[in-house]
């Protein structure tokens, strides 16, 4: 087996773990590269079929294409797919974007709190009907307790504090300090009831490692990752009044892969065109410790 084979051997263990020990699971979708590889490897741990819901959190300020990559990709792969929303901060016009609050501030409301009651059960959430192409209310209320996230330790100082299998609390708050150790392939999957899992299959992937994957297995990734001819690229998607492209002419994955292996970005942060990112210190603890993706 080779490096990837290993890393691919790895993640799907997890992902089978996960569904064998969590009754309540989800997967969150974020559309970005790793968490579309991350889908990929979940088709393959359950023979082409995603036995568990897809979570979305719409702020509604992603990139327009990604909202109609996420649809298009759904309904090819007859996913579950939901999504979920903070519609009381988006109808009060309570965001950066409108002007009223910070950046760190919106996130927190559009993406945390927003992930934490979606997961909870306690907000609307929208399903994908499949028959009529478009998304109703989702009669399905019950929380959620377990969540397979997209998460990698390299991608940035607070995800290398993460588990496999990561411990929250009633509220998704997480206590850094207060986790399990995970030696060799011992993962503890046995934890006191009231207890909120993230599950992180990818966390010993590194950012080249997921390009590398997505070429050997020709994963469909969405084109804002490539050059279009402007000489920028986005590294890292988000929403666009606070997710900006890099300095980049790669048009195609194996030039982005060039790209990585010449030690181009070596000293730049994958997340460097995240704006929220800078406003918490260079990092997203802050965000995590009060339950942010």
């Amino acid at each position: 087996m080779n490096h990837l084979d290993k890393l691919e051997s790895q993640s799907i263990y997890i992902l089978r773990e996960a569904y064998r020990e969590f009754k309540s699971l989800c997967m969150l979708w974020s559309i970005g590269k790793d968490s579309t590889v991350l889908l990929w490897l979940a088709r393959k741990a359950f023979l082409g079929h995603v036995p568990l819901p897809l979570v979305h959190i719409d702020t509604h300020y992603k990139i327009p294409a990604m909202i109609a990559y996420r649809d298009k990709i759904a309904l090819e792969w007859k996913l579950n797919m939901v999504y979920g929303e903070n519609k009381q901060a988006l109808d009060a016009k309570n965001t950066f974007p409108d002007g009223k609050i910070d950046r760190l501030s919106c996130c927190k409301l559009l993406k945390s709190e927003a992930l934490k009651h979606t997961l909870a059960g306690d907000w609307p959430r929208y399903r994908l009907d499949h028959g009529q192409g478009h998304y109703v209310l989702d009669t399905y209320t019950e929380p959620y307790t377990g969540v397979i996230v997209g998460a990698r330790a390299d991608e940035e100082g607070s995800r290398s504090k993460e588990r496999y299998f990561s411990p929250r609390d009633k509220q998704s708050d997480w206590d850094v300090g207060d986790q399990p150790p995970e030696l060799w392939n011992q993962y503890k999957t046995d934890f006191a009831p009231g207890t909120h899992i993230r599950i992180h299959p990818l966390l010993d992937w590194t950012e080249l490692n997921i390009w590398e994957y997505i070429e050997r297995e020709n994963i469909p990734i969405i084109d804002l990752y490539f050059d279009k001819g402007e000489g920028k690229r986005y590294r890292s998607l988000g929403c666009y009044p606070c997710t900006f492209p890099v300095e980049s002419s790669s048009k195609n994955v194996q030039e982005i892969i060039e790209e990585l292996r010449s030690g181009k970005f070596a000293n730049i942060a994958e997340r460097s065109g995240r704006a929220q990112d800078k406003e918490d210190g260079g990092g997203l603890e802050t965000l995590r410790r009060e339950g942010y993706m």
